[in-house]
């Protein structure tokens, strides 16, 4: 049975209905989704402006002949850890820094190393002009001390330094809803209080900041090497959590988190320029260790570092940065000139 005209244009009615209100439910959500990324870049911008401390007397590194560029540079980046709580009586620059993690980032590559250096690290402190363990650095002379005994050891520029206390770690990690994490062994650790023990059982597991933290600080079992291993797992697992379409929502949390709990001497706008390396995903991290051995001979404990592995490791941190040329690249220039004369010498025979 044919349908009437004015069945026709009822129904075209309805459909022309549904299309409109189709048309602005979407042009509302995408100006929801809009307002809601200016939101969140306001909020960025605050939290980095807030946290923006230049160290004093130091523009530029005495290893660069000029401040770099993060958009087109490649850079290293200096993480300071530190315990500043009032329970064990110590301020933000008084304290010892308790985890050192130094990373560079290619920008042709886009990837990352990622070196932990052992806190109990036997090395020259340049602030006070002698040896001692690299986490009294900062207590001796706070971020600056530290950066210049990373410079004085690695043979590198640290271009950026980012100070993080506990408080800023654990509310960090809540904000991103707990991040997945392997608990190699039992442990029993005290929390950032010194107070309350996280008793965490082994396997991967979600933790949250408290025992992300216990998992980060923990050695009592194993030694700085081990530490250092897990810090940089953490550090990944809570990159990768960032990174995710899930944490979209999560964001302005993550930036309330880091308030007063962060110091770094990076701009918003450099600090905008890292995005380039997420474009893909999370971008390949290779992780650094120094070797080293135990040292009791004086009574104090120290970690004495293999000159080889320390010398390996400045090699590959120069390399990235682009300092001396990749010896991969220098072989291979070699191999295709080499190949070259062959082939020459063979066509003029």
């Amino acid at each position: 049975m044919r349908r009437t005209e004015q069945e026709k244009a009822k129904g075209s009615s309805k459909l022309g209905l549904f299309l409109k209100i189709t048309l602005i439910l979407a042009t509302s959500a995408l100006i929801c989704v809009s307002a809601y990324f200016v939101y969140l870049t306001k909020q960025a911008e605050y939290a980095v402006n807030s946290a923006y401390e230049v160290v004093e007397n130091r523009e530029v590194s005495e290893k660069r002949e000029v401040k770099v560029e993060p958009v087109k540079d490649n850079i290293s980046i200096l993480f300071v850890g530190i315990d500043d709580s009032e329970t064990r009586g110590q301020g933000a620059e008084g304290s010892r820094s308790d985890a050192l993690m130094l990373a560079t980032l290619n920008n042709k590559t886009k990837t990352i190393k990622l070196l932990s250096i052992p806190r109990d690290s036997y090395v020259y402190i340049p602030y006070v002009g002698y040896k001692d363990k690299i986490n009294h650095a900062h207590a001796y002379g706070g971020t600056l001390a530290s950066i210049e005994t990373v410079e004085e050891l690695l043979d590198i520029p640290v271009d950026y330094y980012v100070r993080m206390n506990f408080n800023a770690f654990i509310e960090v990690v809540d904000a991103l809803g707990g991040i997945e994490a392997e608990v190699p062994y039992a442990m029993l650790e005290k929390d950032e209080f010194d107070r309350n023990t996280i008793n965490l059982q082994p396997g991967l597991q979600t933790l949250n900041g408290q025992q992300a933290l216990a998992l980060a600080r923990t050695r009592k079992q194993d030694n700085d090497i081990e530490r250092g291993k897990r810090q940089q797992e953490i550090l990944k697992a809570i990159i990768t959590k960032a990174a995710s379409a899930s944490s979209l929502t999560k964001y302005d949390d993550v930036l309330e988190a880091l308030g007063d709990n962060m110091k770094t001497d990076m701009t918003f706008k450099e600090m905008k320029s890292f995005t380039s390396y997420l474009s893909n995903g999370v971008p390949h991290i290779d992780s650094l260790t120094l070797q080293g051995y135990d040292d009791m001979s004086t009574g104090v404990y120290y970690y004495k570092l293999n000159e080889e592995s320390l010398e390996e490791t400045q090699h590959i941190l120069q390399s990235h940065l682009g300092l001396i040329p990749d010896s991969s690249n220098v072989s291979e220039a070699l191999t295709n000139s080499f190949n070259e004369q062959t082939q020459s010498a063979t066509d003029s025979q």
